[in-house]
């Protein structure tokens, strides 16, 4: 019965497993997106050259991770990878791998817009003080830049958190894969487990990306708006 099909998520130790799934995802989401955020800073200054050499490779690595869904690179790397150099790759090793690169392209935009809203006479103003270039990135855009990243930036968190469930389709146990398992041991004594099992799934990422989102709303509120 639906009122009581709920119970399948409390039997045995499958609430510890999904708990631990969760674990997974929230690893995987949270260093990719540590190294997306140091990277993607990086990423996002080198953008702003104005070599045309480094706009152009810029761009195509930007366009590349973008057209190319994060499925397709995710079984580009564990498959095609794995096969062309004879490599044993571990599904969570090659999940932050790709998150990592994906979120380096997206923070490196976010980080470029934000320094390139600056009003140039402020760099200008920078450059008459004696200010060197690194210095004006420094003390002057940087420090400014930092209020218009970071909504952008919790945003972008807040998607990698959500897909991180992709993992699955290359053999990480994350909390899908262990709701899929739930399932398909508990259908025949609970018809109805799926829609119990994939509803407290949902809770729990709910649980993590909410705050997130209404934390990017406040401080674009604050900061931006």
């Amino acid at each position: 019965m639906l009122n009581t099909d709920y119970r399948v998520i409390f039997e045995g130790n499958n609430l510890m497993r999904l708990l631990e799934g969760l674990f997974v995802t929230a690893r995987i989401a949270f260093i990719s997106v540590i190294i997306a955020c140091i990277l993607g800073l990086v990423f996002g200054v080198v953008m702003t050259s104005k070599s045309k050499v480094v706009k152009i490779i810029s761009k195509i690595y930007l366009e590349t991770i973008r057209i190319i869904p994060i499925l397709v690179w995710l079984f580009i790397v564990y498959f095609g990878v794995a096969s062309a150099f004879n490599l044993n790759l571990n599904g969570e090793v090659v999940s932050i791998v790709v998150f990592s690169l994906w979120g380096i392209a997206e923070m490196g935009d976010i980080v470029r817009g934000a320094i390139t809203s600056i009003p140039k006479h402020q760099e200008e103003a920078a450059l008459a003080l004696g200010l060197n270039k690194i210095n004006i990135y420094i003390y002057v855009l940087i420090p400014q830049a930092v209020r218009r990243i970071i909504p952008g930036g919790i945003n972008l968190a807040t998607r990698m958190i959500k897909t991180t469930s992709l993992v699955v389709l290359i053999g990480v146990v994350e909390v899908v894969k262990v709701g899929q398992q739930i399932i398909e041991v508990s259908l025949l004594k609970a018809p109805t487990a799926s829609f119990w099992v994939y509803g407290f799934i949902f809770i729990l990422y709910f649980i993590i990306c909410y705050p997130l989102s209404a934390l990017s709303r406040k401080l674009e509120q604050k900061w931006v708006g």
